[in-house]
């Protein structure tokens, strides 16, 4: 549907031509029975359809056209440009008249609502940009503080602080550090999202080598949960952006940390089966409210109760990393407890690195 109405697009002056055309064709058999006032009313039907579809030169050269035809074809004496009455040299004249107006009002309409439109475009990109630094201004303040807090006091008390503490205050600046990174990271992906150019970069991919390599990431924050990873020994290599994929995992997984107490059970399965890889991350947390299930891949969207930290782009992002290599990625609470995001890519596959059993 959308190639054949970009079709339309492109060809005004063809497609003017075949719907008059079409028109005067329905009208010379049905002359007989209507009448050519009634064709009159068919072919100022299609000048009006034409003025819904294109700007007013094509509209107006098929107005012309059409009253000519009507003349020529239908008002008597036929196949003439003669008016037999003054009242079909009115009817005439009106019509070419209608036709006109309508194509000019049409017009307007159109270029009021393109204007409206590119009003709303802009509010609603202020709006989000708004929201951007909003939500921004205290994540990013917040590790800066935390940074530059422990530096100053390394630097002016270097000689009075014990080992421990300068330990204490290196870690702080370390996890302080990956969280400004995590959010500038989130920031460049969600801008190339936007920008509506991004595209993915496939190549050969060992699916366990993109999990431990993730989880890796984490560290010292997953230590602190019961992590269980599950591959099948014939997972083949895959066809995926890797360092995409990577971040996908990683926002998933952060999610969890952020989201559910230490010592959680956080279960990772990767299956690849009928020219598909499946990736599922779950939990055994408290799970999401039912009626945010739906809404928790929107940008900027905290579910309610929320532990302050977070811009809420984080899953909006693995959205459209995931639609991006034609991808779904699905959200559901499990039976007993916690929840579980299913991941679920067309992708190829190759046994060629020797990890199928044959």
């Amino acid at each position: 549907m959308n190639r054949l109405y970009q079709s339309i697009k492109l060809r005004p002056y063809g497609v003017s031509v075949a719907l008059i055309g079409a028109v005067t064709l329905v009208g010379l058999g049905l002359h007989d029975l209507v009448g050519y006032r009634v064709v009159a009313f068919m072919l100022l039907v299609s000048v009006s359809i034409l003025a819904l579809l294109y700007d007013i030169r094509p509209v107006i050269a098929a107005a012309i056209g059409s009253a000519l035809i009507w003349d020529l074809l239908f008002i008597p004496p036929r196949f003439t440009f003669t008016i037999g009455s003054t009242e079909d040299q009115l009817l005439l004249l009106t019509y070419f008249v209608v036709a006109i107006i309508h194509a000019v009002l049409t017009m307007k309409i159109r270029h009021e609502q393109k204007l409206a439109r590119e009003k709303e475009t802009k509010a609603s990109q202020l709006k989000f940009y708004n929201a951007l630094l909003n939500s921004l201004s205290h994540e990013l303040r917040t590790p800066i503080t935390t940074i530059l807090g422990a530096t100053d006091n390394l630097l002016t008390n270097k000689s009075s602080i014990s080992d421990k503490d300068k330990e204490e205050l290196l870690q702080g600046i370390s996890t302080a550090a990956l969280r400004l990174n995590q959010q500038v990271e989130n920031l460049l992906s969600m801008s190339r999202l936007e920008s509506g150019v991004f595209k993915i970069k496939p190549d050969w991919v060992d699916v366990r080598e993109l999990i431990y390599t993730t989880v890796q990431r984490l560290e010292p924050g997953i230590s602190k949960y019961r992590l269980s990873i599950f591959i099948p020994e014939t997972m083949p290599l895959v066809k995926l952006d890797v360092g995409i994929m990577e971040q996908v995992l990683y926002n998933l997984l952060n999610n969890i940390l952020q989201h559910t107490p230490e010592g959680t059970d956080i279960i990772v399965n990767a299956n690849y089966d009928d020219s598909q890889l499946t990736l599922s991350i779950s939990d055994t947390g408290k799970g999401f409210p039912e009626a945010e299930l739906q809404r928790v891949f929107d940008k900027f969207y905290r579910v309610n109760g929320s532990k302050p930290g977070g811009t809420g782009l984080g899953l909006s992002i693995v959205k459209g990393f995931v639609e991006a290599h034609q991808g779904t990625v699905k959200l559901r609470n499990l039976p007993l407890s916690g929840a579980e995001f299913v991941i679920a890519i067309p992708t190829e596959a190759s046994y060629l690195s020797g990890l199928k059993n044959e």
